[in-house]
């Protein structure tokens, strides 16, 4: 168990921890919903309470660079775990620059199942994923890396399915990588080896679903890579041009699905015999994908016909549940986390979310685990299936409502909540959606607030990465929003590299506790901040502690 803190005996009251999602503080006003949001909750925190900036991008969340944006999944590993293990992406990258994919078991079976094929002919490999190199899912780079390493252990055919990005990337660039790529598959289209862009569409439309919001996006991303049905391009670039003029205004990740076909047949439906690699490293939207592909009695949609192949997700994406069975590169093993080291101590927690960011604060805070601590109880609040920019409150009410049954319960020493709002209308690139969104969260702020102060409580109030404070795209000399052609400002969809604020709201310490401006404070810092406010010490292998006690 934690040792108790000797110079502070804790909080006697709950320990909350607020997460509103995508909430970056921004360099300049210029393009920030935030900025132009209307919320006097939140400006009263500010003014008013100690308040600091936190690091939660890069290194500090374990990317592999201070240039790789932060993300929910490896922001939230790092405020449970309370401390930074490499990601996926930084894995994935020293796996292949050393070699140690292409010698793995995994990566053999891929090819090997292959060039077996199946009824006496050679079969397939089939890459299916985020086509971008925005680094929060997936990186092309990786692909390539792939796709050429195939070649070279004569595969000899290679079909790409795309899932086009526009959220971690410009919200309208798909061509600027499908066309380098249809060139770069052309140039390595020799010597019998054939490789081709054989289906995609946008990463919200079909394929990339997460915790079971909207199965049917699977369901047309099985009938379109698997199955080849859909509307039929002569290419993908082709592809991207003519839907963009049917849907005039539609945003990559929001096109419809496309089948790339010769004489009017598919070029790559997925077949037996065949090998399937789904490369994102990034688990939440790989799951449902690798379900359809491997669990016995699906029964999600109508598959029509599972053909017998050999897959491989490029990390297994869910350890407890063992999906997929075989993964090409081995996940962080994230151990001793906050979850579980308070379970241990005894100490009841909530956590609560909609479904958009259920897993963040269950299985991303407890190190990508399934199961609950001792002690813990979740309460998903179901999310409404329609474009986020329609109703940016989304589900904010109902978590609030949540947590002040919870908290009024008393049953919990500790209770978490992610606001997904600034995050999920953010990436819409919807300015107006999105300054509303804040101004949701901010009324919610001002119901929990009161409830914890009747509790003998204090919060936490913070956020997994930026997103809502940078709606445009800054231009680099004026740092104000860069217009297109036709004078409107170019929406900005990805995350941002700004820091995100930590503050303490606290009106029962009599002005006793603060927090400490550290040059490295980040996310990885707030377990043993938690830990101390519960009156513990941190567990030895946590970032320290960010609270001041005075």
């Amino acid at each position: 168990m934690l040792k108790k803190l000797a110079s502070f005996a804790g909080i006697k009251g709950p320990v909350v921890t607020i997460v509103m999602d995508g909430y970056g503080i921004p360099k300049s006003e210029a393009g920030s919903a935030i900025a132009a949001a209307r919320k006097p909750t939140l400006d009263k925190l500010f003014a008013n309470y100690p308040n600091i900036a936190l690091r939660a991008h890069g290194t500090a969340v374990g990317m592999p660079s201070d240039d790789d944006m932060g993300n929910s999944e490896v922001g939230h590993n790092a405020i449970g775990a309370g401390q930074v293990y490499s990601q996926g992406a930084s894995l994935v990258a020293n796996a292949i620059a050393d070699g140690t994919i292409w010698q793995g078991e995994a990566w053999q079976q891929i090819v090997a199942g292959a060039k077996a094929g199946a009824n006496g002919k050679p079969g397939a490999i089939h890459f299916i994923g985020l086509f971008s190199d925005g680094n929060v899912h997936s990186h092309i780079d990786h692909l390539k890396a792939m796709v050429l390493r195939a070649k070279e252990e004569g595969v000899k055919t290679v079909r790409i399915h795309a899932l086009l990005d526009g959220r971690d990337v410009p919200e309208t660039s798909a061509l600027e990588y499908v066309e380098p790529f249809e060139s770069f598959l052309a140039e390595a289209s020799t010597g019998g080896f054939d490789a081709q862009i054989a289906s995609g569409g946008g990463r919200m439309n079909i394929t990339m679903d997460r915790y079971d919001a909207n199965w049917n996006m699977v369901d047309k991303g099985w009938h379109t890579h698997i199955l080849g049905e859909g509307d039929q391009f002569a290419s993908a670039s082709a592809a991207v041009k003519e839907l963009r003029v049917r849907f005039p205004g539609t945003i990559d990740q929001d096109l419809p699905p496309f089948v790339i076909a010769a004489g009017g047949k598919p070029v790559g439906t997925i077949e037996d015999g065949d090998s399937v690699v789904f490369y994102n490293f990034r688990g939440d939207r790989a799951i449902e994908i690798t379900r359809a592909f491997e669990e016995e009695g699906f029964d999600k949609f109508d598959r029509v016909c599972v053909p017998k192949v050999t897959y491989a997700g490029m990390l297994q994406y869910d350890g407890d549940l063992k999906l997929p069975r075989r993964f090409l590169v081995n996940p962080p093993a994230i151990m001793d986390t906050s979850g579980e080291w308070f379970a241990k101590g005894g100490i009841t927690q909530f956590a609560c979310s909609e479904t958009q960011k259920f897993g963040h604060v269950t299985y991303f805070w407890n190190g990508n685990r399934s199961g609950k601590f001792e002690g813990e109880t979740y309460q998903e609040v179901p999310s409404d299936v329609v474009p986020f920019e329609q109703r940016p409150w989304m589900k904010a009410a109902e978590i609030a409502d949540a947590m002040i049954e919870a908290l009024k319960s008393g049953k919990y020493r500790t209770l978490r909540c992610n606001f997904a709002n600034g995050d999920m209308v953010g990436h819409t690139g919807n300015f107006r959606a999105a300054t509303m969104s804040i101004e949701a969260v901010d009324l919610e702020l001002a119901r929990i607030l009161p409830v914890i102060d009747a509790m003998g409580g204090v919060a936490l109030i913070t956020a997994d990465h930026g997103n809502a404070d940078e709606m445009y795209e800054l231009d680099k000399k004026t740092k104000q929003p860069a217009q297109n052609k036709d004078g409107s400002f170019k929406a900005k969809t990805a995350h941002t590299l700004n820091p995100v604020p930590l503050i303490l709201y606290d009106n029962v310490s009599g002005g006793k506790l603060g927090l400490k401006q550290t040059p490295t404070a980040g996310l990885s810092n707030l377990a043993a901040t938690t830990a101390n406010l519960l009156g513990l010490e941190k567990h030895a292998k946590w970032d320290e502690s960010l609270l001041e006690i005075k």
